[in-house]
This record gives structure tokens, C-alpha cells and sequence, in this order.
């Protein structure tokens, strides 16, 4: 029978990243559109190429990605929230702020 050791390294819940940048639908524009991008991967290398692919697929040209983290609480107010359940299900979550 194999036993699987325990590891302080891996974590005990799913990793949730949270991507914090700005976001470019046309060539030229100067201003962008502020994000956050909430979403599940096992490092940060992952989340940044899966939150670039994921903002492509929503239109955007570039992006400037100027923050990474992971979550370490449930946030508690939207549209925070239902993202984490989101990123949680496998989704990709994008916040954009106008």
C-alpha cells in the first residue's frame, strides 16, 4: 500500500490567483480598461498565460499585467464573490471596471 506523505508545500485548498492590470480592445487606445482576473491554476506561470488566453478570447489585443497574487480568503462582496466560486468551478473569471 503506497502513502502518500505529507508535504507543508502543497497547499490544502485549490489556488486561486487574482491578475490586477489593464486591458486594450483597439490598436491606440491610450486608456484601457482596468481588470481583475480571478482564476484556478497550480502556479503563477499558468495563471498568467491562461488570463492572457482567456482576455484574447474576450477581444482584448494587450494587456498590461501589473499584479499577482493568490487569494487566501473567500472575498465577501461582489463582483468578487461569484468570481472566486467561478475560479473555484474552473472558470476564468474577468472583472472589467469602466
Amino acid at each position: 500500500m503506497s502513502v502518500t506523505p505529507d508535504n507543508d508545500n502543497a497547499p490544502d485548498e485549490p489556488m486561486v490567483f487574482i491578475i490586477i492590470g489593464k486591458a486594450y480592445e483597439t490598436d491606440g487606445d491610450d486608456e484601457g480598461v482596468d481588470i481583475h482576473v480571478m482564476l484556478r491554476a497550480p502556479d503563477d506561470d499558468t495563471a498568467v498565460r491562461e488570463a492572457l488566453n482567456a482576455l484574447a478570447e474576450e477581444g482584448f489585443l494587450e494587456a498590461d499585467l501589473d499584479q499577482i497574487g493568490t487569494l487566501t480568503d473567500v472575498p465577501n462582496e461582489e463582483p468578487h464573490a461569484s468570481a472566486y466560486q467561478g475560479a473555484l468551478e474552473g472558470e476564468v473569471a474577468i472583472i472589467r471596471f469602466n
